[in-house]
């Protein structure tokens, strides 16, 4: 492939040109495997093309993290050779929880029966005002207690990481419920008028209500943000899929 601005040749599709200093492609899909993962490059609703990293599973199940860490490492360097605006990603959970991590681009989930479609047809829904202010100063109010203990802190700071999501405040803890042997559940509400969801927390008898202001500006774009955080819960493993 070569630059659409200047010709110079690209090692692989969609690479940012060092060249003439231009992006190549505007958005990556990633459809993770346990042991592949395929990346297809967009520029607007064009697919430019086409790249997969693999990997082989080798000793036991103590060898797995290291080797998932790896394996997210190579696809988050792809990633980053091509700059993109988006980042479109679908399938294994682990894997593609360890490559957001490693990567600083907004992350959304797409349908895994078809995730390039699923891109090209929801790129336009996804225009909402991406916020980069880092997670830990967007947790503020007069309520600073989480219920939950470590894995209460965990949910905030996986919503606190999404990019639609400007603010959390905190709620009053409720300790009037019924108790539970269950661990601590999360669970994003359904949008208001304005987009704001709210996410709740049960832990035990206690329940706490936590505002999250996001960048949505109804209750429809309102809604794909809270599937978007429901999601996230799922895939770090507080709530149930």
């Amino acid at each position: 492939m070569e630059c659409g601005r200047c010709g110079s040749p690209l090692e692989r599709p969609g690479d940012y040109c060092l060249v003439c200093r231009t992006e190549n492609c505007d958005a990556v899909v990633v459809e993770f495997g346990t042991e592949r993962a395929t990346l297809t490059m967009l520029d607007g609703d064009s697919v430019v093309g086409e790249f997969a990293v693999t990997t082989v599973a080798e000793g036991g199940e103590e060898e797995r993290p290291v080797q998932l860490r790896n394996f997210a490492g190579r696809v988050a360097d792809e990633i980053r050779r091509k700059r993109p605006e988006t980042v479109f990603a679908a399938g294994d959970r682990d894997t593609l929880r360890e490559t957001r991590a490693q990567v600083h681009y907004p992350f959304y989930r797409v349908d895994g029966e078809d995730p390039v479609e699923s891109a090209l047809s929801g790129r336009g829904e996804r225009s909402l005002e991406v916020v980069e202010t880092p997670p830990r100063e967007k947790i503020g109010g007069s309520h600073s207690t989480l219920i939950g203990g470590r894995r209460g802190r965990r949910a905030i700071g996986v919503i606190a990481e999404h990019p639609h999501v400007k603010k959390i405040v905190p709620g009053p803890i409720d300790a009037g419920g019924s108790g539970s042997r269950t661990g601590l559940r999360a669970k994003v509400t359904r949008a208001g008028d304005n987009g704001n969801v709210r996410l709740l927390l049960r832990s035990g008898s206690s329940v706490q209500e936590n505002r999250v202001v996001t960048t949505a500006m109804d209750r429809e774009t309102g809604e794909r943000v809270r599937e978007d955080l429901n999601q996230a819960l799922v895939e770090a493993e507080l709530q149930s899929a």
